[in-house]
């Protein structure tokens, strides 16, 4: 198959990328800097350049993962807008190009996030749990409306991905140089949730909803044993055979990182994959120890 993804440079893109490729597909990357890209073909997007309009007609799927990393500068007005705008703007201009050439046979995967939820406490969610006025739910919504515009012109998946395990990069690569230190410890109370997902996971979510002709609509794309932070953490420190023994006060991260301290650390969702889990979806890393045992061992 020829498969599109926008936003491949990121971490889940590339390893999405370099799947596809070894099974053989034609993978066409959507980048602001074609010359870069490893594996696939680097078109160019973005400004008023629009060859890359041609790939999305010819394509039997279009997967959109792009957008800036929410947790990479700290939320000030400008790096909200820029937020919004690196989800919300290329995921309408991809909805365009697709409406502009209807397909029901091409599948549009596009990223949404766990964050839809706001933060919930110890309430479980599924996909029909409503979200609430934060900042990342309203942006969530807002991004997953854009993807829902091209439903009649391609069978469209939303995935609302959570925290995404991998040693290539994202929370976990981060986390893992003070804990293997023993340096490593709670945040906070430690009793918000995480719903993680093992990068081989969400590689094969994306795989199957390209598959899959029944799937369609929003999926929360996180395994099915979400875990406390406490949890989290104790997990980490027995499968690196190192103590956790230094926490990080609430207080500390809310003076370090301002107003992103609280919705991406302090609080959290618990997420279940009710959708995936109904429609045949098979997880290989289910459980936290499973997943980390994998990935550090």
């Amino acid at each position: 198959m020829k498969i599109v993804i926008a936003g491949g440079s990121g971490l889940v893109g590339q390893a999405l990328a370099e799947k596809l490729s070894k099974r053989g597909d034609d993978v066409v990357i959507l980048t602001r800097e074609p010359a870069s890209v490893r594996t696939g073909r680097g078109i160019a997007w973005g400004g008023s350049d629009r060859g890359w309009k041609a790939e999305i007609r010819g394509a039997s799927a279009v997967v959109n993962l792009a957008g800036s990393g929410i947790a990479d500068k700290r939320w000030t007005g400008r790096r909200k807008k820029e937020l919004r705008e690196s989800r919300v703007v290329s995921t309408r201009a991809l909805a365009d190009a697709m409406i502009d050439a209807p397909d029901p046979n091409r599948t549009f995967v596009s990223a949404s996030a766990v964050g839809y939820y706001g933060a919930r406490g110890d309430e479980e969610l599924d996909e029909a749990s409503r979200p609430d006025e934060s900042f990342l739910s309203k942006l969530s919504v807002e991004w997953e409306s854009e993807a829902l515009r091209a439903s009649d012109a391609s069978r469209v998946v939303v995935l609302r991905i959570g925290i995404v395990l991998s040693t290539r990069g994202g929370a976990l690569a981060k986390m893992l140089p003070p804990f293997r230190l023993g340096a490593g410890g709670r945040l906070g109370s430690g009793k918000q949730w995480m719903s993680w997902i093992h990068l081989d996971d969400l590689v094969a979510m994306i795989e199957w909803s390209i598959a899959t002709p029944g799937v369609r609509g929003a999926y929360n794309a996180t395994a099915p044993a979400p875990v406390t932070n406490a949890e989290f953490t104790r997990v980490l420190s027995r499968t690196l055979s190192r103590p956790a023994i230094v926490p990080v006060p609430a207080f500390a991260l809310r003076a370090l990182l301002g107003e992103m301290a609280g919705p991406l650390l302090l609080t959290g969702q618990r997420v279940l994959p009710e959708r995936a889990a109904g429609a045949g979806f098979r997880f290989q890393h289910p459980t936290l120890d499973e997943a980390l045992t994998s990935l550090l061992r």
